[in-house]
């Protein structure tokens, strides 16, 4: 009986146990109203500040903040940095120069997705990889051999993303100067708080938008640099479901949401090949050899892959998240991941899985199986989808030279 008390006291503990906070939680907290967080990575992080809707309409009309500190982080160091990085992602890192940064993936050796994300080329033999899950072992493992250092600064870096059309006039009106001249996918350092901010003019809405990554110790006067700038600029933090419906718009994807990543996989079925998630434009087959690509090139010559990740447009107004997707309303076709009505496009819009040949081969006759909560009971509705090209949402100001001070 006592040792049953003290795994019960145990167990208790562990559910108790506080998720971490960031380095900006004291700014969030204070702003939040809802009181609605989430875990991510072990980090306590906002669903939402104030309101889902409104902060989503940041996003898209003023500049919004959202706390990224939790995004996993590996430094990525040496003479061999480069040739490493060059062996394990898809992409050619020869061909991403000191002061920019792509989003690229990596693969087992049996060509499946580990995760996504994005490498910043810091310096000629100093990198920055941002990701969804943790894989310190798995680098360290294809390190072996490699004159790199490897490690996970997740803790010592914050990370803000700054989106939306004013972001820009927020930042130069932060004292940036020199921010104008950051192009798509380029970084530069700037004075902050007796050090250095790297910004990139990159982020996960499809907007004009920036990633600011500062000493964990500076990350409040970072915030307050800003939020002070943005006052007459329509600044708000911002929590996930905004940037959620964002992020939909602009037709990108998540690990362990839209696909699940390898090591997460408890089925050998759940995997997925590059070209099975619409990655297949990162591969490039004139780099030297990396994780995968034999495998790569088996499916696609053997015409073995299995899956096709597509956007959808569908009829009505009702989301059509995890619905199932059928052809000719009888055979299962496919699984919806993601789905919003989009307030920018006035489209009901969803991105989806589905099996071959439905997607590929077969595109038209294709229905949603939508569950509508009315009065208390669900109704069952089959409602008709079409495949459309992603993204749902471009913006020119996404990519605009300069960027525009509205």
């Amino acid at each position: 009986m006592t040792n049953a008390n003290a795994i019960r006291r145990s167990l208790q503990r562990h559910i108790s146990t506080p998720r971490l906070e960031t380095p900006f939680h004291p700014r969030l907290s204070v702003l939040s109203t809802t009181s609605d967080w989430y875990n991510w990575a072990g980090y306590k992080a906002p669903h939402s500040i104030f309101d889902s809707e409104l902060e989503y309409f940041a996003i898209r009309s003023t500049a919004a903040l959202f706390d990224i500190s939790p995004m996993v982080k590996y430094r990525i160091k040496g003479r061999d940095a480069e040739s490493l990085l060059n062996r394990v992602t898809l992409r050619d890192v020869r061909k991403l120069i000191p002061g920019r940064v792509h989003y690229t993936a990596w693969c087992d050796d049996e060509g499946h997705v580990l995760d996504d994300g994005t490498l910043f080329r810091l310096s000629d033999q100093d990198f920055r990889l941002c990701c969804q899950e943790r894989h310190l072992p798995w680098l360290a493992d294809s390190a072996i051999g490699f004159n790199v250092e490897i490690a996970e600064e997740t803790d010592e870096i914050a990370g803000l993303a700054l989106q939306g059309p004013t972001s820009f006039a927020v930042l130069s009106e932060a004292g940036f100067a020199g921010v104008e001249h950051l192009r798509p996918f380029q970084l530069a350092l700037f004075e902050h708080d007796g050090g250095a901010v790297v910004i990139s003019r990159t982020g996960f809405t499809g907007d004009l938008g920036y990633e600011l990554f500062v000493p964990a110790q500076s990350a409040l006067s970072l915030w307050d640099r800003l939020w002070q700038a943005g006052q007459l600029l329509g600044v708000q933090a911002i929590g996930y479901d905004a940037l959620n419906r964002a992020r939909i718009e602009a037709g990108f994807i998540v690990a362990n949401a839209d696909f699940v990543t390898a090591e997460a996989a408890l089925r050998a079925d759940r995997e997925r090949l590059p070209d099975e998630i619409g990655l297949d434009w990162m591969i490039d087959l004139e780099k030297p050899w990396f994780n995968g690509r034999d495998a790569i090139l088996e499916a696609r010559r053997k015409h073995s892959l299995r899956y096709i990740l597509v956007g959808l447009e569908i009829e009505s107004n009702i989301p059509a998240e995890h619905a199932l997707v059928y052809h000719r309303k009888k055979k299962e076709a496919g699984l919806v991941t993601a789905a919003i009505w989009s307030p920018l496009a006035k489209r009901n819009i969803a991105i989806a899985t589905l099996e071959r040949p439905f997607g590929d081969r077969i595109v038209d006759d294709l229905w949603v199986e939508i569950y509508a909560l009315r009065e208390l009971q669900y109704h069952k509705m089959m409602k008709r989808a079409k495949i459309v090209p992603r993204p749902f949402v471009k913006l020119d100001r996404r990519s605009a030279n300069p960027p525009g001070r509205f």
